[in-house]
Parts: structure tokens; sequence; C-alpha cells
């Protein structure tokens, strides 16, 4: 009896031996086999054109008029306005001017709100005209805010026309707007202006905007469309342009989701 007992326990100390061999040898061979890295999206490259300078000049003006305006809380943007925005859009010195029959015309920049943040800046040009008793001349700082994806879908167009394709309405100016902009909730577009220190919304109908191709071509290259830099990161654009929507950030770091 005694003997089958002893047999009996010798053969269970074998088999776990050899279990606790097996999972080992299995351990040491796992550990020994190199892991693969993690592949990571390659960065998207980098979108710039052969002469930067007026595209650079274009985004610090812009950057410079958003900054003043929205340094003026009591009197400028509405943060929450902003916030809610999905493009801006700035035009500083944009040219008045005429006799009788009138016009203006000037450019600007452009960021829209991307998964990353602000998109690079796209270059943007706005004519208008009109008619009746007027004189004289006038350089006037412009900002169009794009609240919705209809807004948004305008500007990613090869053109459109302000209160045309894109409505639009005078933006209220103030810490707050919740309480003044009822009225305006089905515009696609605020827009104000500043003219000789008075800054205020003003309705911008008749105004055509479209791409302007001198300042997309040279900060961008040949064939590069608005609707590819409003869609793309800031980072691919040159670093010199990059001010304009870093500005933005300051206001309103909101991401496209």
């Amino acid at each position: 009896m005694c003997k089958e007992m002893t047999i009996r326990w010798t053969i269970i100390l074998c088999v776990v031996l050899a279990l606790a061999g097996s999972v080992a040898a299995q351990k040491s061979k796992s550990q020994n086999v190199p892991r693969q890295p993690v592949s990571k999206p390659a960065p998207e490259p980098p979108i710039r054109g052969s002469d930067t300078k007026e595209g650079a000049s274009q985004a610090t003006k812009s950057a410079k008029v958003l900054r003043e305006i929205m340094g003026t809380p009591d009197k400028g943007i509405p943060l929450d306005l902003l916030g809610n925005a999905e493009c801006v859009a700035v035009f500083p010195n944009v040219v008045k001017g005429g006799f009788i029959i009138g016009g203006h015309g000037g450019r600007g920049v452009a960021s829209c709100r991307t998964p990353s943040g602000w998109s690079a800046p796209a270059y943007f040009e706005m004519k208008g005209g009109s008619i009746g008793l007027q004189a004289g001349g006038q350089s006037t700082d412009f900002v169009l805010l794009f609240m919705n994806e209809s807004g948004m879908r305008s500007l990613l167009s090869d053109k459109f026309e302000l209160g045309g394709e894109a409505s639009v309405a005078a933006g209220p100016v103030g810490r707050t707007s919740s309480a003044t902009t009822d009225a305006k909730l089905d515009a696609q577009i605020l827009s104000y202006s500043r003219s000789k220190g008075l800054f205020g919304g003003i309705s911008l109908k008749g105004s055509a905007i479209s791409p302007e191709k001198s300042d997309m071509e040279g900060t961008y290259g040949k064939g590069i469309k608005a609707q590819t830099i409003l869609t793309a990161s800031k980072t691919r654009a040159p670093a010199e342009v990059q001010v304009f929507p870093n500005t933005l950030a300051q206001y309103s770091s909101r991401r496209a989701k």
C-alpha cells in the first residue's frame, strides 16, 4: 500500500514539474520575440509656395486687426459668438470710394476650424459697389464670422455674394450676445466693420468674395485651392503665415468635431 502511494505521488510530482517547465519555456520564448513597433501615421507634408512675403504680410495685418478689436471687450466681437463661429475672415484696409457710383475692394485672410484647431490661412478678395449720394474715400477693416456649416460651405466655394448665396447680418458688439442675437440666429454670416476708430456691425449685402489667386499661389504654390487650405492643419502652412490662426486660437480654441 505504501509503495503504491509513493509511486502515485512520484507520478504527480513529475507531472507538476513537467508543466512548470513547459510554462517557463513558453514565457522565455515570448520574451525573446521582438515586439513590433507601433506605427504612427506619417505627418502630412507642408504646403509652401515660392514667395510667401505678401501672404505673411496679409496674415500679420489681419491678426493685428483681430487683436485690436478683441482688445476692447465692451465694444468688440462677443466671445460667445466667436466661440460658435466655424470660420473667421478679416479684410484689413478695404478701400471705399467714389462719387455717385462707389465701390470698395480689398484682400483678406480666413481660417476655419479643423479637428486639430484653426486651419491654415487662405487668401480672399472682397469687391462691391453702390449707387447713391456719396463722395470721398476711406479705409475700412472688415471682420466676417461664418456661423454654421452653410456659411462655411459658401467660403469653400470659388465665389459667393453676401446676401445672395449666403445670408448676412450686422453683428452685435459687447461682452455677451445672447440677448441681442435672437433675430440673427438664421444668418449664416455676421459682419463687422471698423473705420476711423469706430467699430460695429454692418450689412455687406452685395459684396462678392472669392479666392485671391496671387496670394494663394505665392504662399502655397500653383493649383492649390482655398478648400484644400481651409481643411488643412495650420502646421502645413509656412511658419510666417501661421500668425493668423495662432491669434484666433488665443480667443477661441474649440476644435471641429
